[in-house]
């Protein structure tokens, strides 16, 4: 079973940038997509970015155009560059390994890691 370990997350002002990391362990990395998703306060997890193994990105359309998924294969990591944050960004990040399905759906695996706090101030 994978194990993921997310970093990265922090404390930024309204337009500021992070990036956050996930080490994945456990797993052949190469062959499955990757995700992140986030939860706020309150809210149910939702699905933020995914990467296929061929390096085919999706984005919802909240962060499309600030948000950037990659992949490192050889370090078995994913990585979310987020630009231009909003206090509507805060949330805790969560990565997650998963499956491609027919019409381009994302299906999460059921590992997560413990996740990584954002928090943008107005």
């Amino acid at each position: 079973q994978v194990q993921l370990v997310e970093s990265g997350g922090g404390l930024v002002q309204a337009g500021g940038s992070l990036r956050l990391s996930c080490a994945a362990s456990g797993s052949i990395f190469s062959i499955y997509s990757m995700a992140w998703y986030r939860q706020a306060p309150g809210n149910q997890r939702e699905f933020v970015a995914r990467i296929t193994s061929g390096g085919v990105t999706n984005y919802a359309d909240s962060v499309k155009g600030r948000f950037t998924i990659s992949r490192d294969n050889a370090k078995h990591t994913v990585y979310l560059q987020i630009n231009s944050l909003k206090p509507e960004d805060t949330a805790v990040y969560y990565c997650n390994q998963g499956t491609m399905g027919i019409g381009g759906r994302y299906y999460p695996g059921n590992s997560w890691g413990q996740g990584t706090q954002v928090t943008v101030s107005s």
